[in-house]
């Protein structure tokens, strides 16, 4: 099970950096897999706490369903486009990918309580990240920086134009 205290430890700037992204805004963008397969799209508010990434959700939500039948889930923190002409200000796009681990109920009202929230019903998820990308504007503004973790290959960077 990869961690994000995992990450931060092997990559800390980059996990930094990461987590600045995602805690810029409260809501992000989850997608999860239909009992069809096809995706689903969601927001979702989701936190990086002890050392790993947490998701909480209503009872019997469709996302909570969905993960319970099939754990694949793909985060993404807010977009927000740079003003005109000052594209070298955007901080950049975050995105992971792994597979979301849901803590039984005695766990989950545990984990609440600790974190200063009401114990009830609902779902707690861990993430068991496989991937996680980083995507800016390069210097000078004419190319895209994309950093790419992955557990066996560790960080890698390349450029797109």
């Amino acid at each position: 099970m990869v961690s994000w205290s995992r990450i931060a430890t092997a990559e800390p700037a980059f996990a930094t950096t990461v987590q600045e992204i995602l805690d810029a805004h409260k809501h992000k963008t989850m997608a999860t897999l239909r009992r069809d397969g096809s995706p689903r799209i969601s927001g979702i508010e989701a936190s990086i706490a002890d050392g790993e990434l947490w998701l909480g959700m209503m009872p019997d939500s469709r996302k909570a369903l969905d993960l319970r039948r099939d754990p694949r889930i793909a985060l993404h923190s807010a977009s927000i486009s740079p003003p005109e002409g000052e594209e070298s200000s955007w901080s950049g796009d975050a995105k992971l990918s792994g597979r979301a681990v849901e803590l039984d109920q005695a766990e989950a009202d545990a984990w609440l309580r600790a974190h200063g929230a009401p114990p009830g019903p609902g779902h707690v998820f861990k993430v068991d990240i496989t991937e996680v990308t980083l995507t800016k504007v390069g210097d000078p503004a004419d190319h895209l920086v994309i950093q790419l973790w992955r557990p066996a290959d560790g960080l890698t960077t390349f450029t797109r134009t």
